[in-house]
């Protein structure tokens, strides 16, 4: 790997390990405690498992797939963006809609998701994904055409959907290790990450920008997005993973073989980061672990 790859108080290795080639696009990478990955080859419409060591599993069928999280029974939760839509994989192998319209009409194209303690599902849904006599969410009160800016949503436990925030390109998705802010990846037209600043019961009291990413030009935008046990902040971008300090300082890019799409942290310890890029995945073994999931924290894992 570069030189660049070179971040001592980030990367326990340096080089990058390809553990399956021969996709398409993946994305959507998901460590589950049960010892396996998930992740999707979103252009073929396919979920795939996938255990350390092991060649990929299919699971199912998607609609598009993209991000992924678990939800509090460690059932796995997938934006299908093709088919406008949230679901939910039980263990059985049924399929559940979890979200697919609001205010009446369908969802634009969901593209990541993230669980909050209390059992709440946070997903982006970027309208300007769709054509816009596509596009069939209604506007806010008061305004007459069509929803006016993308958002992030949030599915209450109880199953009730809401709008928790506008934001103008929302990719990408991530909650703070006291689930107090809550990360944004800000794509196309300007590259820089949201900082939602939630109440303890996850409703969103501000905002801010946290970090600009109109720099450089290699490819690569602000898409995948995660946090690590000690705030940092990781998210794909021009050239690799960019990393931040929790105040927002760069601190550095981590460089892949191919351009880096999504990823998480995972294996037992929580530090092997999984990179989707494009027509393989890869693994980097990290000095500090990824924020651990609800999920984790529930049940001891």
């Amino acid at each position: 790997m570069p030189a660049a790859n070179y971040l001592p108080d980030v990367l326990e290795t340096t080089e990058a390990e390809r553990v399956a080639t021969g996709f398409v696009f993946t994305e959507g990478p998901q460590w589950h405690p049960d010892g396996f990955w998930y992740f999707v080859d979103i252009r073929v419409n396919k979920l795939f498992k996938m255990w350390p060591g092991k060649a990929p599993e299919l699971v199912r069928t998607t609609i598009g797939g993209n991000g992924t999280t678990l939800d509090l029974q460690g059932r796995l939760i997938n934006c299908e963006g093709e088919g406008r839509k949230v679901t939910r994989l039980h263990a059985d192998g049924r399929v559940e809609v979890v979200a697919d319209r609001y205010k009446g009409g369908r969802l634009a194209k969901p593209n990541d998701v993230v669980c909050h303690s209390n059992g709440s599902l946070y997903f982006t849904d970027p309208d300007k994904r769709v054509p816009y006599h596509e596009r069939e969410v209604p506007g806010r009160e008061g305004v007459d055409n069509l929803w006016d800016g993308a958002g992030v949503y949030r599915v209450a436990p109880d199953g009730t959907l809401s709008v928790l925030g506008l934001c103008e390109y929302p990719n990408g998705l991530a909650l703070s290790p006291d689930e107090r802010t809550m990360y944004v990846a800000n794509t196309r037209s300007s590259k820089y990450i949201h900082a939602l600043k939630l109440d303890a019961a996850g409703n969103m009291t501000g905002r801010s920008i946290f970090a600009d990413m109109n720099e450089g030009s290699e490819p690569g935008i602000p898409d995948g997005l995660k946090v690590d046990a000690i705030g940092r902040v990781y998210c794909t971008g021009p050239g690799g993973i960019w990393v931040f300090s929790p105040e927002g300082r760069k601190v550095g890019i981590i460089k892949w073989p191919e351009q880096a799409v999504n990823f998480a942290f995972g294996g037992p310890d929580l530090k092997t980061m999984l990179c989707c890029a494009h027509t393989s995945v890869y693994t980097l073994r990290m000095k500090v672990p990824g924020n651990p999931h609800p999920y984790y924290k529930l049940h001891k894992v």
